[in-house]
């Protein structure tokens, strides 16, 4: 029987597709994996028996994700899961930046007691008017699931589209309108675009990455959407540039205490993807990750290891091994097995950065003694034998 623990409330679309393998449990201290949305898990002990984290979301900045590659606990995200909800608060957020629906909508409801509201409003209409979103050019910065996604309807709607991303995969690519334009600089999406909508994750190197110098060289009267994360855009350097005209309107899902009382800010209470469908489609793919791993030890998706795939085979054991991505490794811990005659069926090693895992079949159980050998070696840090 597989633990389960739910951090949050998870949709029971998610939950349904667990076996009777599994069962859900009041503690963490019982778990074996863990469901997770948005409860802050990185200041938390995690105990020895959690194996897996799976985040019903793309962000991960709640989860210890160094701490947990340590000690060989995979931690999963839902990539496009959400990117519908997603993409669609972003498309609201450039109709209310360009049509002052929230100014219109205010002031109706400060004359609805007004008996001649039918006859005032057509003179003070007027101060609500705004602009088209056809004709208008869009720079999206990130093409990943949403990115992708909000450049398409973009062109959908008639507007010219322009995208940057140094990192796009081949499937990203195929995901993207052709007749999206591909710029391979920021200055060009920055000095061309009226609208610009950014979807790159929170990194170093992207932290205020919409910084005074960026912001000089963008349109003036540019409109800025942030439905990423909030440290993405300087306050500072953003306050100065609504504050000259410099850009028009900030959107945000990340309304912080100087943004919040900007002028021609439009902040949501990071409602991106607060969708019943994403939701849903959030939690099925997180469970159908858990059980990849917990069933075959396959990782897809993970945030702190490679993606790692093996077929089922006829073999006796399969094995998981968490291991430093250093010379020699493999043959280290492969002599293991030979030391105890244990044949090897099929193998996969892989590496991210520092840490490697390696996915074996053997054609022979793995002993207490294997296992224990196998936890001596020298750089591995984590060995899970899945069957």
């Amino acid at each position: 029987m597989v633990n389960i623990f739910c951090m949050n409330a998870i949709s029971p679309k998610g939950l349904d597709l667990l076996t009777d393998e599994y069962q859900i449990v009041d503690s963490i201290e019982e778990a074996d994996a863990v469901l997770v949305r948005s409860a802050n898990m990185r200041d938390m002990e995690i105990p020895e028996r959690v194996k897996a984290i799976a985040r019903a979301g793309a962000g991960v900045n709640n989860i210890p994700l160094g701490k947990c590659a340590q000690r060989g606990i995979v931690v999963f995200n839902t990539p496009g899961a959400n990117a519908n909800a997603v993409k669609e608060a972003v498309i609201t957020g450039m109709l209310l930046a360009c049509r002052d629906m929230i100014g219109g909508t205010n002031w109706v409801a400060e004359e609805k007691d007004n008996p001649e509201i039918s006859t005032v409003m057509e003179q003070k209409k007027k101060a609500f008017a705004g602009s088209e979103l056809l004709g208008k050019k869009l720079g999206v910065i990130g093409l990943g699931a949403v990115g992708a996604a909000v450049a398409n309807t973009g062109k959908a709607l008639g507007m010219s589209v322009m995208g940057y991303d140094p990192f796009i995969s081949i499937l990203g690519a195929w995901h993207l309108d052709n007749h999206v334009e591909y710029v391979e600089s920021l200055d060009v999406l920055y000095r061309e675009a009226d609208f610009i909508s950014i979807h790159v994750p929170l990194l170093d190197d992207t932290k205020h990455m919409i910084n005074d110098e960026a912001l000089a060289k963008m349109k003036d009267g540019v409109v800025i959407l942030n439905f990423a994360r909030d440290l993405l855009v300087d306050d500072d350097a953003l306050a100065k540039a609504l504050e000259s005209g410099k850009v028009h309107r900030y959107v945000t899902d990340f309304p912080n205490p100087t943004t919040a009382k900007l002028p021609n800010v439009i902040a949501f209470p990071h409602l991106g993807a607060s969708t019943t469908e994403a939701e849903d489609n959030c939690a099925k793919m997180a469970v159908r990750q858990i059980r990849e791993y917990m069933e075959k030890g396959n990782i897809i998706n993970s945030v702190n290891f490679p993606l790692l795939t093996l077929d089922r085979t006829e073999s006796v054991a399969r094995a998981v091994i968490f291991h430093k991505n250093v010379h020699s490794m493999l043959a280290t811990i492969t002599t293991v097995f030979a030391d105890h005659n244990v044949n090897i069926a099929n193998i996969v090693d892989k590496s991210r950065g520092d840490n490697a895992c390696l996915l074996i079949d053997l054609d022979s159980p793995v002993t207490p003694e294997i296992e224990k050998d196998l936890r001596a070696v020298p750089g591995v840090f984590g060995v899970r034998i899945v069957k």
